[in-house]
């Protein structure tokens, strides 16, 4: 059945993208700050409802990962741009990093698998840790915009770029080796 829950929340996410994208255009940072928290929950949720109610498919397989990676540079995209509504931005090199280890990623596994199935294609633990920071830095990145300069968030703000480019930079090398049948992966 194609319409099964995990899909139906994947799906959810893939809607929230232009309504978000929408909000933090239009300044409204707190409501945008809800709808990103929304979106990462569906992207936690659908992956353990499918495992737990046995929904796995391939369609979710090929969709969630698609789902991810559109929300995530729309969000990296937005928040680096300069405007009005924004008094902290995230570095454009650390948006450049993040995008770049996605579609370094992508390129690979279409090249090295010509009968691509996404199914087989996992997220490590690692990719899932810096999938979770880099939510967290844009979560923080919007709550800071939402609450102003001065507040006690903007102390963190800056140190939690270096972490994205971190998890980024090791989650991708850790994919490559992975991915090149390393036996260390």
């Amino acid at each position: 059945m194609i319409l099964t829950i995990p899909n139906l929340l994947t799906l959810l996410r893939i809607l929230i993208v232009p309504i978000f994208a929408i909000s933090v255009m239009y300044g409204q940072l707190v409501g945008a700050c809800a709808l990103f928290a929304l979106a990462a929950l569906t992207d936690l949720l659908d992956g353990f409802i499918a495992r737990l109610l046995n929904q796995a498919s391939s369609l979710g397989a090929f969709l969630d990962p698609m789902a991810d990676k559109l929300l995530m540079v729309t969000a990296f995209i937005l928040l680096c741009i300069k405007s009005e509504h924004l008094t902290l931005n995230i570095p454009a090199w650390v948006m450049i990093l993040a995008i770049t280890r996605d579609v370094i990623i992508g390129l690979f596994a279409l090249q090295a698998y010509p009968n691509y199935d996404p199914s087989q294609f996992r997220p490590s633990l690692l990719g899932k840790v810096t999938a979770v920071v880099e939510m967290t830095v844009i979560i923080l990145t919007l709550l800071c915009n939402a609450v102003g300069p001065g507040s006690r968030l903007d102390v963190v703000f800056p140190w939690s770029f270096y972490a994205v480019a971190f998890f980024v930079i090791v989650s991708g090398v850790h994919y490559f080796v992975r991915a090149t049948g390393s036996p260390r992966a």
